[in-house]
């Protein structure tokens, strides 16, 4: 009899340990990241092109599952051929073997689920990206012959952008938690004379996340 009851009173405060466990969260959440993106600069002039590169991310967490999330990110510089064919802003084509690189940062919700063993998350994130590839193509390809091109200013760089997607963090202890994947759709919306148009990319992120200032729910 005594042994049941020393089982029983077991039971209860190994569920009473897993609920105090689980009614913590952390407040803030640093995330450091590789990153892959799969971006086409112009979609009607160019291919899609693979740059490597990474950042990080940090998360308010305003409750269990709702928190407010800032995403830094950079890639290196790769090259980008243009073929333009003949049209009013190009009077006579033009081609030309182009270097540039892609930073974005974007904020926004991010929704995450902290089941045992597994923390998925989503997000829907807007901000602004940058891409130093217009301007040198403005120099590889309009410069160089008087004419090529119909306009004589250097092309914007800056543009609105747009990331939805999510992944899943697998924690490692309390403080850290390993990321092995974040997808995301990826929208730049550079509308220059050699990109006039919306840019659908793919992106994708590993890395680590260190969880602060743990809380009580």
């Amino acid at each position: 009899m005594k042994s049941v009851k020393a089982i029983q009173l077991g039971i209860i405060l190994m569920l009473l340990a897993l609920t105090a466990a689980a009614q913590e969260f952390p407040r803030y959440e640093l995330g450091l990241d590789y990153s892959f993106a799969r971006f086409a600069p112009s979609a009607s002039y160019t291919q899609g092109h693979s740059l490597n590169g990474g950042g990080g991310s940090f998360v308010i967490n305003i409750n269990e599952f709702l928190g407010i999330k800032a995403d830094f990110q950079g890639y290196q510089s790769t090259t980008n051929n243009f073929h333009i064919p003949v049209n009013p802003v190009f009077p006579g084509g033009a081609s030309g073997t182009v270097s540039g690189d892609l930073f974005t940062y974007m904020f926004g919700p991010q929704l995450k689920v902290r089941a045992h063993g597994l923390h998925p998350f989503g997000h829907l994130l807007f901000g602004a990206a940058h891409s130093n590839v217009y301007a040198n193509a403005f120099k590889q390809i309009c410069q160089p012959v008087s004419g090529t091109c119909s306009f004589n200013k250097t092309p914007a760089e800056d543009a609105f952008a747009m990331a939805f997607g999510g992944g899943v963090d697998i924690p490692i202890g309390k403080t850290f938690s390993f990321r092995p994947a974040e997808v995301d759709y990826l929208l730049t919306r550079f509308t220059n004379q050699f990109a006039n148009t919306n840019q659908s990319n793919f992106r994708y992120s590993a890395g680590v996340v260190i969880n602060l200032h743990h809380t009580s729910y």
